[in-house]
């Protein structure tokens, strides 16, 4: 006799259906689980026995196989406890296998039979929906997994009242939606004394999506304006909510709800390879995807490993990164919003006038040359932040604040919301590119003869040349302007003229 039951693999954001197989035969008494389970899973068959005598429920004297299919997929995680149990008692005549093979279930059991939390309870419920099933997961993962299907979600506390539930004895009331985190404003800008035209480059960057590179000596508040940039960025869209909350559930970050708040990732210049692109043995999705849809500010950016940066180029450029593995090989979403904030030599005070760098020019040239130049030519806007004037420190007059700032953002992506509405996968100036640019980012006479000119005198690349033009669109939809201009194109220029390196050098 084959009983069935059903559960998930991940692979990337996606949940792949899995049949639980469970056999008994007659013969010497064992358990075994095949279908390339991996150490957590092959340990399932203790945590289940333990759970089961926990019931007073005894195995039979039989010869127990268990089967994951397809059996060629590797099997990796705790989540697969749950439903080999529920297979195994199917198997034993005590849950009728109609009900079990209708279930996807997932959920580690403890000794006792209690039902612990697992990631990836999002995107099972996902595939539970799309399969016409209801999903049974641990209590404490209910109420995110029922935003996706609240009629068909059920979270059980133990593997006791999952019986009761299967059986009829005791169903459970479907778990309702947990409340839904709106996004708050911790960090304003009205903190920040001075800056303005940091505050400009980061109010334009939050209207467009672009990206935005910091330079500037140390205490002249990079970090500070980086901190409050997701203070003016609109909530999460819906669709764009539930991608980013099932990149997190594969993590075990998603909490209760799906939050619309905009992620803000913020990794140390030690991080690894496999930490920032993602990694590891299972491919888990690493800072670039926990951050898809908010912002990655990377600190001391020089310090991180060159290896390290260059793994970011080609997610700057689609939005996706692929990770390989031996046993693994999935593509995980990351359009994200880089910020990167850098001194300018190893001391600092290169860009100083009070202070003396006693290694300039040398120090500033060998510091920013571990940033390679296409790197450097991907970020939109390039920004010198100078040394705090101590008049504005001792100001008593409060700058803009978040609020101020957030709203006009929130406008300007209405505008290009409804200027790429015909566009699938394109919602802010940073993703127009081809055609589209040429249609929405041409500017006037003036203003593409002040880019040439621009273009030819510091010699700009092909990509420089777009980017100025998205950053142009930008400017344009903050003030409310269906048309770009000479001005426009001048103020997006000025974002390009730092490059680091030159700088250092002159």
């Amino acid at each position: 006799m084959v009983a069935r039951a059903f559960t998930v693999a991940f692979e990337g954001i996606e949940a792949r259906l899995v049949e639980v197989q469970c056999a008994t035969a007659p013969g010497l008494p064992g358990f075994a689980i095949v279908g390339l389970p991996g150490k957590a899973v092959a340990e399932a068959r203790e945590r289940v026995r333990a759970a089961l005598t926990a019931l007073q429920i005894a195995l039979p004297p039989k010869k127990i196989t268990i089967n994951l299919s397809p059996a060629d997929m590797p099997k990796a995680g705790s989540h697969y406890d749950l439903p080999i149990a529920l297979a195994l008692l199917a198997a034993m005549g005590v849950l009728p296998e109609d009900k079990v093979e209708n279930t996807i279930a997932l959920g580690e059991l403890s000794l006792d039979g209690k039902l612990i939390d697992v990631p990836g309870t999002l995107p099972a419920a996902l595939t539970a929906s799309e399969t016409g099933r209801s999903l049974i997961c641990p209590l404490a993962s209910g109420a995110g997994a029922a935003w996706i299907n609240a009629d068909a979600v059920f979270a059980p506390a133990n593997l006791h009242a999952a019986i009761r539930h299967l059986t009829g004895q005791s169903p459970l009331d479907a778990a309702r939606p947990g409340m839904v985190q709106d996004a708050e404003i911790s960090k304003d800008f009205r903190d920040i004394k001075g800056q303005y035209r940091g505050k400009r480059a980061m109010e334009i960057a939050a209207a467009g999506h672009h990206h935005v590179f910091l330079l500037g000596p140390p205490g002249s508040g990079k970090s500070m304006l980086a901190a409050r940039l997701p203070g003016i960025l609109p909530p999460l869209r819906p669709e764009e909510a539930l991608e980013t909350s099932l990149i997190s559930s594969l993590t075990g970050q998603a909490g209760e709800g799906i939050s619309r708040q905009r992620p803000f990732r913020e990794p140390h210049h030690t991080a690894s390879v496999a930490a920032l692109s993602g990694g590891g043995r299972d491919a888990k999705p690493g800072e670039v995807s926990l951050a898809h849809n908010g912002v990655l500010f990377m600190d001391e950016f020089p310090e991180f490993p060159s290896m390290v940066l260059d793994t970011l180029r080609q997610p700057l450029e689609t939005g996706a990164i692929t990770v390989a593995r031996v046993n693994a090989h999935v593509r995980y979403p990351c359009r994200f919003m880089l910020v990167a904030a850098a001194n300018p030599c190893k001391c600092g005070h290169l860009m100083d006038p009070g202070r003396a760098c006693n290694q300039a020019p040398v120090c500033g040239e060998k510091y920013m040359g571990r940033v390679s130049g296409p790197l450097m030519d991907r970020f939109d806007l390039r920004v010198e932040i100078p040394p705090v004037a101590w008049q504005d420190l001792s100001s008593v007059q409060d700058g803009e604040g978040s609020a101020d700032i957030a709203a006009r953002v929130a406008k300007a992506r209405d505008i290009q919301t409804a200027r790429y509405a015909d566009h699938p996968g394109i919602s802010s100036n940073a993703m127009a590119e081809g055609r589209l640019l040429e249609e929405y980012a041409s500017p006037d006479q003036a203003g593409r003869d002040l880019l040439n000119r621009f273009s030819d005198k510091f010699g700009l690349s092909a990509r420089g040349y777009h980017r100025v033009l998205r950053v142009a669109r930008t400017i344009a939809d903050l003030e409310g302007s269906p048309d770009i201009f000479e001005y426009h194109i001048a103020e997006a220029v000025s974002y390009r003229l730092i490059a680091p390196r030159e700088k250092v050098v002159s």
